[in-house]
C-alpha cells in the first residue's frame, strides 16, 4: 500500500449578477462579487488588458495568495483572482463541492465578466478545476497553467488498497481535521526555508476553514485526469516545486502535451514563497501560450 501522505498530496493537488458599480466611485476589490446559481463568488479585477490571467487558489486558502502576481502582471494583462465558493469571501450556501461544480463557477465568472483570451492559472486542487473550466468555457480560454499540481497521476483502475487508504485519510480528517491537516502541512507541504510568517498564515487559513466543505472537496475523486485533459485539447503548463517528485509518465503515456517548469527548493506555495522566481516562470509559460 502507498503511504498515506502521498495520497493526501494527490488529493489536495488534483482536489449571475454583477456587483453594482457607481461611475463616480468604484468599490474596493473585496466588495466585488458575481453569482453562480445563487452563490456569491468574490473576486478582484484589475480591469484592463486584452489577455486575462484568471487565478484560482488551492485547498483551504483564498485569492489573497496571488497578491504578488496581481502587482507584477496587472500592467500588461487584465488580472482576475477569485475565491472559490466555500472559501475566502465567497458564499457557502450549497451542498455539492465537486470539480464539476467549481469548474462551472470559474466558467460563470469568465462569462459574467466578459473575459477574453483567458489564461486559467490553478493552484493545487484547482489544477483539475481550471481544466474543467476550460471544457465548460472553450471559446474564451487560450491557456492552462497549473501551480504545484499534476505531479503524478495513475491511469489504471482504482485498487482495493487505494480505496482503503483513501477512506482512512477521509476518516482521520473527519475525526480531527485541524490536527491531521496541520501535521500534514508542517511535514510535507512546507520546505525548510518556508518563511515562518507564511507558514502561520497558511495554517491559520487552513484550520479556520469550514472543515465540512474542505473534506467534501477531497471526497470528490470523480475527475479522470487523462480523459479530461484530452477533452480540454490544450497543452498544460506546470510551474511546480521540486519538494516532491514530478512524474510526467501519465502525460507521455496519454500523449498529453505539457511544459514543466520548476521552482527549486520551495514548498507547495511557490507563488508566495518565491514570487520573483515564480513570476519569471509564469511569464515564460504565458509567452509559450501566446
Amino acid at each position: 500500500m502507498k503511504k498515506i501522505p502521498a495520497l493526501i498530496l494527490f488529493l489536495i493537488s488534483v482536489a449571475a449578477i454583477s456587483a453594482c458599480n457607481s461611475p463616480s466611485k468604484k468599490p474596493s476589490p473585496d466588495a466585488l462579487k458575481v453569482q453562480n446559481n445563487g452563490v456569491n463568488i468574490a473576486y478582484t479585477d484589475s480591469g484592463t488588458g486584452d489577455t486575462t490571467l484568471l487565478f484560482v487558489h488551492g485547498w483551504c486558502i483564498n485569492k489573497t495568495y496571488f497578491t504578488n502576481q496581481v502587482d507584477a502582471f496587472s500592467k500588461r494583462y487584465r488580472v482576475v483572482t477569485i475565491d472559490l465558493p466555500g472559501f475566502g469571501q465567497s458564499g457557502k450556501n450549497r451542498t455539492s463541492w465537486t470539480v464539476d461544480n467549481f469548474g462551472k463557477d470559474v466558467a460563470s465568472v469568465i462569462t459574467q465578466l466578459n473575459l477574453k483570451h483567458v489564461i486559467l492559472i490553478g493552484h493545487s486542487m484547482s489544477g483539475a478545476i481550471v481544466v474543467q473550466a476550460k471544457i465548460d468555457a472553450p471559446g474564451q480560454v487560450i491557456g492552462l497553467i497549473g501551480i504545484d499540481n499534476f505531479k503524478e497521476y495513475s491511469t489504471g483502475p482504482e485498487t482495493p488498497e487505494y480505496k482503503a487508504e483513501f477512506d482512512a485519510v477521509i476518516d482521520a480528517l473527519k475525526k480531527d481535521f485541524k490536527k491531521v491537516a496541520t501535521d500534514y502541512f508542517n511535514k510535507y507541504l512546507f520546505y525548510k526555508t518556508t518563511d515562518a510568517a507564511l507558514r502561520k498564515r497558511i495554517l491559520n487559513d487552513v484550520t479556520h476553514t469550514d472543515s465540512t466543505i474542505a473534506i467534501a472537496c477531497m471526497e470528490d475523486n470523480s475527475f479522470n485526469t487523462a480523459a479530461r485533459l484530452k477533452e480540454a485539447k490544450m497543452k498544460i503548463h506546470l510551474i511546480n516545486s521540486d519538494n516532491t517528485p514530478n512524474d510526467a509518465t501519465g502525460f507521455v503515456k496519454n500523449n498529453i502535451p505539457y511544459q514543466l517548469l520548476i521552482v527549486h527548493t520551495t514548498g507547495h506555495f511557490p507563488m508566495s514563497e518565491k514570487p520573483n522566481e515564480f513570476n519569471i516562470l509564469l511569464q515564460k509559460a504565458i509567452n509559450d501560450i501566446k
